[in-house]
């Protein structure tokens, strides 16, 4: 059996990633295939937390654009990441692991309220956590909520996992002569304003020393070959 090189990350997933041929809502089959991916991981003993958006069910700007406040776009986006974090547990749970949803916003009926240590522990016991209701603060995004949550359970590595392989010098699917980096480091990610993460969760895991990469969720054993320190995808780091 091959051993993990990292021992904890986390993953963050769009909400996109849950979204069936519509490009709406959440679809049980894409559910299944991520928790799949997600359990390779767990044969190579990697502690994995799992951060989710959710552009799949609501994206604050369409409100905003009709003159909503921002508060209140943003907390409907935190609900809808418990949405999709519940339909991922699912998935895992019925592939026998088991799982513990976590939230920042306290919904005790359905979810745990996020607890740093509780979180950690739940990793040291071979959980997988998945934390929902983004930082619990409006104007932040989950991008920057799952390097906050990165950084607090001391994790290796935060993977942000895309539907393109790396980062690239623009948009791959609009200019196939686009240019990929296998490196970037944090200046070099915030100068290039990167489009995959924001620059605030760059910054924060700059200013505590964490290593992103960036691949393709969809590529065969992307996560594995990730997990086991392999050239995959962009690595931002120091």
């Amino acid at each position: 059996m091959a051993v993990a090189k990292y021992k904890r990350i986390l993953l963050k997933l769009s909400g996109e990633s849950l979204t069936g041929s519509d490009g709406f809502g959440i679809s049980p089959h894409m559910a299944e295939e991520i928790a799949a991916k997600v359990s390779a991981l767990r044969d190579l003993e990697t502690e994995i937390a799992i951060v989710i958006g959710a552009g799949n069910i609501w994206r604050g700007r369409d409100g905003l654009e009709h003159g909503m406040d921002r508060a209140t776009a943003d907390h409907m986006g935190m609900l809808a990441t418990v949405m999709n974090a519940l339909a991922l547990a699912d998935a895992l749970e019925r592939l026998g692991i088991i799982t513990r949803v976590q939230t920042a916003i306290e919904m005790r009926a359905i979810a745990e309220p996020y607890i740093r240590l509780r979180a950690i522990r739940h990793l040291e016991k071979g959980r997988i956590v998945i934390v929902g209701g983004g930082t619990g603060n409006p104007y932040f995004t989950t991008d920057t909520a799952a390097a906050l949550r990165a950084v607090e359970i001391d994790a290796d590595m935060l993977i942000k996992a895309t539907k393109v392989d790396g980062v690239y010098t623009e948009d791959p699917h609009e200019n196939p002569d686009a240019k990929k980096f296998d490196h970037l480091t944090y200046m070099q990610a915030l100068e290039l304003r990167v489009g995959v993460m924001d620059a605030t969760a760059i910054s924060l895991c700059m200013e505590n020393d964490l290593p992103i990469l960036v691949l393709n969720l969809w590529q065969p054993h992307s996560l594995e070959r990730a997990v086991q320190r392999e050239t995959i995808g962009t690595l931002i780091s120091q």
